[in-house]
Order: structure tokens, then sequence, then C-alpha cells
């Protein structure tokens, strides 16, 4: 059974950085690409950021582009996103989530092929 669990969020001031970490268990080889999706309030759910476990390519969200960054631990089966000068507007739950193709960029762009989700984490970044 595929668990993802995150951890790491926070309150922080805007311009702060935070690292979120998601444990994931259960996977059974590297055909899959894992990464981060967010919901604030009354908004849809988007994707973040994705790695490829197969190649370790990478996706990013446009908001997020060069403050953000995913990086894989493969020996401790964590994924980690390393959040910087956050703003009010990153606000929201953060959810590890699990695609079951090789690509980040489906993973992070198509929340309908997303197979496993995390339980989230809430990040809040003040003014």
């Amino acid at each position: 059974e595929v668990q993802l669990v995150e951890s790491g969020g926070g309150l922080v001031q805007a311009g702060a950085s935070l690292r979120l970490s998601c444990a994931a268990s259960g996977f059974t080889n590297d055909d899959y690409a894992i990464g981060w999706f967010r919901q604030a309030p009354g908004k849809e759910r988007e994707g973040v950021s994705c790695i490829s476990r197969r190649d370790g390519s990478t996706y990013y969200a446009n908001s997020v582009k060069g403050r953000f960054t995913i990086s894989s631990d493969n020996a401790k089966n964590t994924v980690y996103l390393q959040m910087n000068s956050l703003k009010p507007e990153d606000t929201a739950v953060y959810y590890c989530a699990a695609d079951d193709g090789v690509g980040a960029e489906r993973c992070a762009g198509a929340p309908e092929y997303i197979v496993f989700w995390g339980l989230g984490t809430q990040v809040a970044v003040s003014s």
C-alpha cells in the first residue's frame, strides 16, 4: 500500500523560507513521478512542482519558478520542496501527490492522473 506523509508546514512571514518533506512508502519501482499540489481557500487545487523518479527531471508551475526547488533523496524515499521568498499568495494546504506515469510535467499539470495523495500540510505566509 502506497503512503505519502507530508511534514514541514507552518506559519512564516513574507520573504521567509520553509522546507516541506514527503515520506513515500509502498512503491515497488521507480516508474512514477511525485511532487506537490496546493489548495488555497476557495480555489482549485493546483500543481506546484513534480519530479520524475525515473530520470530526475523536474517541472515547476510558473508562479513558483525561481523560488521553489524540488528534490528527491531516493535512499530515504523522501521528496522535498524548498520554498524561498515566500509570499502571502503561497498560503495553502500543500499536498504530496504521485502520478502513475514517469513525466514530471504531466504530474504537476494534470491532477486527473494523480493516483496517490497525502493528507496535506498547512503553509501560511503573513504579510
